[in-house]
């Protein structure tokens, strides 16, 4: 298995990268839907805990992995006669721009999280490491405010990232390219 990205296909550290994040994002995602349904008390606190280290654990990879771009880049995409009688040249900007937006989103909903933290007078911990108190003093108006942020941003992640998963399928059913395996474990160049 190639560490780094090829013209043909994503290496294992780009592959690591991808489905830990997605893997983290669903994690966040469903403890932050279903964190009100846990008892209250070592059960919930357990599941904001998780929730909180995976939202940091995803500003951490999202850093990475764009860092990572920057030192290995991409492969091209991948060109089909279907893709470009189609689509011509906007699906290029429109994959540009999801890519982009799934970026900002990475690392927006983890920060609103944290400012929804802070907005509850609320300390941050820091994988169990390092807690860091809230600079501001409980605000409830203001905390609901930042929740709902926080929810709406988490909810356009989601929905961002389904278009992209939608994307790839459709590139691997319709089009008959290899824009998704490529980025699987395992699958031959």
């Amino acid at each position: 298995m190639q560490l780094f990205n090829s013209p043909a296909r994503y290496g294992l550290i780009a592959q690591c990268l991808h489905w830990a994040a997605v893997a983290l994002v669903v994690l966040a995602w469903t403890l932050g839907m279903l964190g009100d349904e846990f008892p209250e008390g070592t059960s919930r606190a357990l599941a904001l805990y998780v929730h909180t280290t995976a939202g940091l654990l995803v500003i951490a990879l999202t850093v990475l992995r764009l860092l990572w771009r920057l030192a290995d880049p991409s492969p091209r995409a991948e060109r089909t006669e279907f893709g470009e009688w189609l689509f011509a040249d906007w699906i290029g900007l429109g994959a540009k721009l999801a890519h982009f937006a799934l970026y900002v989103l990475l690392l927006a909903v983890p920060v609103a999280g944290i400012i929804l933290q802070f907005a509850r007078g609320d300390n941050l911990s820091i994988f169990g490491l390092v807690e860091v108190a809230s600079p501001w003093v409980r605000d409830k108006s203001f905390a609901e405010g930042v929740k709902e942020v926080h929810e709406l941003l988490a909810h356009s992640l989601l929905a961002v990232a389904g278009l992209h998963a939608a994307a790839a399928l459709v590139h691997h059913w319709v089009f008959g390219d290899r824009t998704l395996v490529r980025m699987l474990p395992g699958s031959k160049p």
